[in-house]
């Protein structure tokens, strides 16, 4: 959540972090803010909604020129979105300018405490005792990175701050704890960033931030310290996609562009996993092969579209390994007390790799004793930092809030997680994993097919675009594809849905079955699991019956459901775990489309922000 820039060099800042924030508003869009240091001064412009709100002002009233600047885009969380609680913040002099992500929690106290030394505060923000803060502690020690790990001494929540002082104008300081923050290394330059799109058109040389750590920005370099004053280790990393990839392309939305990057993705997960004899390759794992062999229970933590990814992965890992797994929702996971210890292997699964309920649950996990291995996209965050292991996805970015090629990313690297483990344990014959690759090889090109015969499932959606409600049901890894098929309806087309298992629909929902209500079902295999097709195929009758209006996926072939399909959407035949992989993309379709229809705003849609940095 929050997009957040800094800039010290030889360019235009001002340029420079307008353009990054534009790269950063999937992270936030209730308002932007720059602030700009120059003519010995400080000089800051915010405006309440989207980045183009700040633009006009802009241009109606311009900055003076400097090369020392940073910017936020908002993500509300203490007071609406308004002008006068949008970031940057400043103290009362006007000479420190202060843009955060995150909350912090003790900030009731520390206003009070504030004010009763005269301090006026004017927003409703959590933020804005920072820059107050700040300007107290620079009166005393002259030196802003100084001030800011006093401050951040003071401070609780998670937070990332990013700072500049009008008496030190070659210099931009950060701070992070539990909240993401990067450094872009240039030449004669650095930048500061939340993500690495922000500065990726200008270096691709970056530097991880550790926990509780405060770094320095000049144009000749940086200095990382940690909260005490103490020199930090820093690990550098070269960015493996440029400025293009963070580009529309020519399409109308980045979900769209997303959406067709599938194919790629896919194949860029397998990339260098699988060896010339087809057989699995995981040396990147670098956890005890004891521990994978010891291991009686795995648990894996997620949120939101990565949950979906979890109860997808559950099946082939107890398939594959006869291991009990668990899939928990990481806000819950570690208030209910989870049975945890040294044998339990714990998969969190995040795009962003900043998620904090699942930080947060990671974190507890470790503390029980388990291992951890993430599941993540973005190399440097925090989640692939604190876990014993990682499998990174390799999807590349992705901008629309709305997920889609990380979720598909995310269901390979489990897949080829859980054959992993089968391998190690010994439960998966060699070349009954080879089968499984060779299966997984080809989905790339299935999905591709898939992409390929979409139009329908556009024109479909544009004529559900005044319905209310429509419901999801699936059997088996159908379920989960039916849940993320109904998040993306509610995420984007704001619309009431609901995914179910079918075999619930008697226990309940069906009482929701009305004259002419949508109905999407996703049909399992009549040859991978020929009693479930059955059955769902009698869940069909039933609703058709009580005159829903079906919308069926169902794999080609399949001629048992097309009497009781009112718009029927063909799918490659692939083995039945595999599904969900080809089954979900319809689903991405029909709700970016009728968002669309219904005028929404399809990368960024209401409330909603990319990554969720705060629990």
């Amino acid at each position: 959540m929050c997009g957040i820039v800094g800039y010290v060099g030889g360019q235009s800042a001002l340029d420079v972090v307008i353009a990054g924030l534009r790269r950063l508003e999937y992270r936030g869009y209730d308002s932007a803010g720059v602030a700009v240091l120059a003519d010995g001064g400080l000089a800051a412009a915010k405006k309440a909604g989207k980045l183009v709100n700040l633009e006009k002002e802009l241009v109606e009233r311009p900055l003076p020129a400097g090369v020392t600047g940073i910017g936020h885009t908002r993500w509300a969380t203490h007071g609406a979105p308004t002008d006068a609680n949008a970031h940057p913040h400043l103290d009362n002099a006007g000479r420190v300018a202060v843009v955060h992500n995150g909350i912090i929690e003790n900030f009731a106290a520390l206003r009070a405490e504030l004010a009763g030394r005269g301090h006026d505060l004017g927003s409703e923000t959590d933020t804005e005792v920072v820059s107050h803060l700040l300007a107290e502690a620079f009166s005393s020690s002259g030196d802003l990175a100084e001030s800011m790990r006093q401050v951040c001494r003071r401070l609780e929540g998670a937070f990332t701050l990013v700072a500049v002082h009008a008496d030190e104008p070659d210099v931009v300081v950060g701070a992070r704890r539990n909240s993401p923050l990067v450094v872009g290394v240039g030449q004669g330059e650095s930048f500061l960033a939340s993500d690495v799109a922000a500065f990726i058109a200008h270096t691709r040389s970056a530097i991880e931030l550790g926990q509780d750590q405060v770094v320095e920005l000049r144009r000749d370099g940086v200095t990382v310290t940690d909260f005490a004053g103490d020199p930090a280790e820093v690990r550098s990393y070269h960015i493996d996609w440029d400025a293009s990839a963070a580009e529309k392309g020519g399409y109308d939305y980045f979900m769209l562009k997303e959406i067709a990057e599938q194919p790629k993705a896919v194949a860029d997960t397998l990339l260098g996993r699988i060896d010339a004899q087809g057989a699995l390759t995981m040396d990147e794992l670098r956890i005890p092969q004891s521990v994978l062999r010891e291991a009686d229970k795995v648990v894996i933590v997620a949120c939101g579209t990565a949950f979906h990814a979890g109860l997808i992965a559950k099946y082939a890992i107890e398939h594959w390994t006869r291991l009990p797994c668990e899939v928990e929702l990481a806000s819950e996971f570690r208030y209910r007390d989870p049975i945890l210890d040294r044998r339990t292997l714990v998969i969190a699964i995040s795009q962003s790799g900043e998620t904090m309920d699942t930080l947060m649950a990671l974190r507890h996990a470790r503390e029980q004793g388990a291992k951890v291995l993430a599941v993540c996209n973005t190399n440097g965050s925090t989640i692939p930092r604190e876990s014993d292991a990682v499998l990174y996805t390799h999807a590349g970015p992705e901008v629309a809030v709305a997920s889609t090629k990380a979720f598909l990313t995310q269901l390979v690297a489990c897949y080829l997680l859980a054959l992993y483990l089968g391998q190690r344990r010994g439960t998966k014959w060699g070349d009954e994993i080879r089968a499984v690759i060779k299966d997984l090889s080809q989905i790339a090109g299935e999905v591709e097919r898939v992409l390929e015969t979409m139009e329908p499932v556009r024109a479909l959606a544009r004529s559900l675009a005044d319905k209310g409600t429509v419901l999801f049901l699936g059997r088996h890894v159908g379920y989960p594809v039916a849940l993320e098929g109904a998040l993306k309806l509610k995420e984007l087309a704001y619309m009431h849905a609901e995914g179910f298992a079918a075999g619930e629909l008697k226990h309940g929902p069906i009482a929701l079955i009305e004259e002419d209500l949508p109905v999407v079902v996703v049909v399992p295999s009549p040859r991978g699991r020929s009693v479930l097709h059955d059955k769902i195929v009698s869940n069909i009758q039933e609703i058709r019956a009580r005159g829903a209006r079906t919308i069926v996926i169902a794999e080609e072939g399949d001629e048992a459901v097309v009497p009781y399909a009112d718009h029927l959407i063909r799918i490659p035949a692939t083995p039945t775990l595999l599904q969900p992989l080809v089954a979900t993309v319809p689903l991405q379709v029909f709700a970016c489309e009728l968002a669309t229809a219904r005028g929404n705003e399809v990368d960024q849609p209401r409330n909603l922000a990319k990554s969720v940095t705060v629990e």
